[in-house]
């Protein structure tokens, strides 16, 4: 990094330096992989690991980084000591999944109801495997019910625990006797033997351990990280938190060690960090964003684009279908592949009355997957695809996805936002299927999901010069009156930061109770009743210590230094 380091990144290398177990939150575009690279320089000749979220990274990482940085993925490491062992079986061929229920024992289909289709053998194969790939995301040591996927068409509660009693023994004799002995028959993926591996409870080595992008880690991987008897530093967004639906958790809100952040993005100017600052203030952020002066960003509604980012896949293909009609040639980040399943499954259903695909086997007719998602909620994410489906007929859709070009010679890029994570363009449109939260009778203050939240953050941060808000304008709606200036709660947060804004915080709250509260109106000192009597743990106050959650939570209501 050639510019001289900001207060954020010179706090961190010093807090790092001294030995600190940290806690980076780094927004997006702020130059996390910059700033871990002057932390690995400040700590010299110690052993680091960095473990990065994928192999280009870590690949990257490795030509960067000081020599004495070992810079890989968490399968990466696992592969050495374990996987290794298993690499005849991960390039073995794909068992089909009629095989795969021979094999574990599946002989006959279940049924849960009898008004119900029943389950077919293959299928409960494929959903025996769906456990083991969530057992291998999880911190737990041996399978449970958390670990069995739900169904669509299988929504009620004994429906699921009935599911879960037959699944449960299946998948952990599975594991036991067909995955991890070298001779097992059924597939074997990099997933297992990473928690083979992360069973063992393994130490790595180093002196300090970086683990980059730690909201979107998995449980396994965090786990890993918490057992190293080694300086441990977290690095991510908690706001980019979008993974949770294959294992993710925020590592990040758990993880022990000093709080620090980094909030100047070097990748937009304002105008794009105020429109972020709004989605990072619906979700409560104690976190920021300083947009870069030096870059010029301009927020519209709408925007001739390099790349239009989507909440779902069936608007991503829509929008895919919108541009090739129209004779545009278009790339579709990440390919296809799903949403052609999903219509050829569609003309199964359709043509023959049963499918195996996954989202729609318990379906008997289309009528009733078009029922289904207008009548209940549970079907509202397949809602879009249906529509589509019903609009240009399962066959064009698939004809038009296999008509896609490589991004490099494309007019425009489509993404889901959840594949856009990671990458930026100059021009990007936001679609219109971000919905806005509406009232109903049965729900009449409805919020933001933080899910959907956290996608529109994300989003929006993928501009460096034009954003195209269209999608997204109705979060004014919902945005407080200074979305740049944290809530109370939001200061309470970030009371526990050692950044400037932080400690700025506490050094004010003691000022107010300096002198017995000299000058402050009589209900203004009531606040220090709550106080801890016991030395702060944070700041080494004693008494009315303003670092005490209750009492500076009366401070700043009191004082209006939280109001907005």
């Amino acid at each position: 990094m050639s510019h001289t380091p900001t207060p954020e990144q010179a706090a961190i290398v010093d807090a790092a330096a001294a030995g600190d177990d940290l806690v980076v939150e780094a927004g997006a575009g702020t130059g996390k992989t910059s700033t871990l690279k002057l932390v690995a320089g400040r700590l010299g000749r110690q052993r680091g690991v960095y473990i990065a979220y994928n192999k280009a990274i870590a690949d990257d990482a490795q030509r960067s980084f000081p020599t004495s940085v070992l810079c890989k993925t968490a399968h990466g490491l696992a592969f050495g000591p374990v996987g290794r062992q298993y690499i005849s079986r991960i390039k073995g061929p794909r068992i089909p999944a009629q095989h795969a229920a021979q094999i574990m024992g599946i002989r006959e289909p279940v049924q849960l109801e009898k008004d119900r289709p029943s389950i077919a053998p293959q299928h409960l194969a494929r959903l025996v495997g769906e456990t083991l790939q969530r057992f291998c995301y999880s911190a737990e040591q041996q399978i449970e019910r958390r670990h069995v996927p739900l169904v669509n068409g299988i929504d009620t509660e004994p429906q699921r625990a009935e599911l879960a009693r037959y699944l449960v023994p299946i998948a952990q004799r599975a594991w036991d006797t067909e995955i991890v002995p070298f001779s097992g028959r059924l597939r074997f993926t990099h997933d297992m033997y990473l928690k083979i591996w992360a069973l063992s409870e393994p130490q790595l080595g180093a002196d300090y351990v970086l683990l980059d992008e730690a909201q979107d880690s998995n449980p396994c991987v965090a786990g890993l990280v918490t057992g190293q008897m080694a300086q441990r530093i977290w690095v991510g967004d908690r706001s980019q938190a979008i993974y949770g639906w294959r294992g993710a958790v925020d590592a990040m809100s758990k993880a022990p060690g000093t709080r620090l952040m980094l909030s100047q993005s070097f990748r937009f100017g304002p105008a794009i960090a105020d429109e972020a600052n709004k989605w990072l203030s619906i979700l409560r952020a104690p976190l920021r964003l300083r947009g870069f002066e030096r870059l010029a960003s301009e927020v519209c509604d709408q925007v001739a684009p390099d790349a239009v980012l989507c909440r779902s896949n069936a608007e991503a293909v829509r929008q895919v279908m919108s541009y090739r009609m129209a004779g545009a040639p278009v790339a579709l980040v990440g390919g296809g592949r799903d949403i052609i399943a999903l219509a050829e499954a569609a003309d199964e259903l359709r043509t023959m009355g049963a499918t195996q695909h996954a989202e729609l086997c318990m379906f008997q007719r289309w009528s009733e997957v078009q029922d289904y998602v207008e009548q209940d909620s549970a079907g509202s994410d397949l809602k879009v695809a249906v529509k589509l489906i019903d609009t240009y007929g399962a066959r064009q859709i698939v004809q038009v996805l296999r008509d896609l070009v490589p991004e490099d010679r494309a007019s425009v890029v489509v993404s889901t936002a959840h594949k856009a994570k990671g990458r930026e363009w100059d021009r990007v449109q936001i679609a219109d299927d971000f919905r806005e939260p509406v009232a109903t009778e049965d729900n009449p203050h409805p919020q933001i999901p933080r899910e959907d939240a956290m996608l529109a953050y994300v989003s929006v941060t993928r501009a460096q010069r034009v954003l195209g808000r269209e999608g997204l304008k109705w979060v004014d709606h919902w945005t407080p009156f200074n979305p740049a200036q944290p809530s109370v709660d939001e200061l309470l947060d970030a009371s526990s930061l050692g950044t400037p804004e932080a400690v700025a915080l506490r050094e004010a709250g003691r000022e107010a109770l300096s002198a017995e509260l000299t000058g402050m109106p009589e209900e203004q000192a009531d606040w220090d009743a709550t106080a801890s009597p016991a030395p702060c743990p944070r700041c080494g106050g004693s008494g009315k210590c303003p670092c005490d959650p209750a009492a500076l939570r009366r401070w700043l209501e009191l004082t209006g230094a939280g109001a907005r």
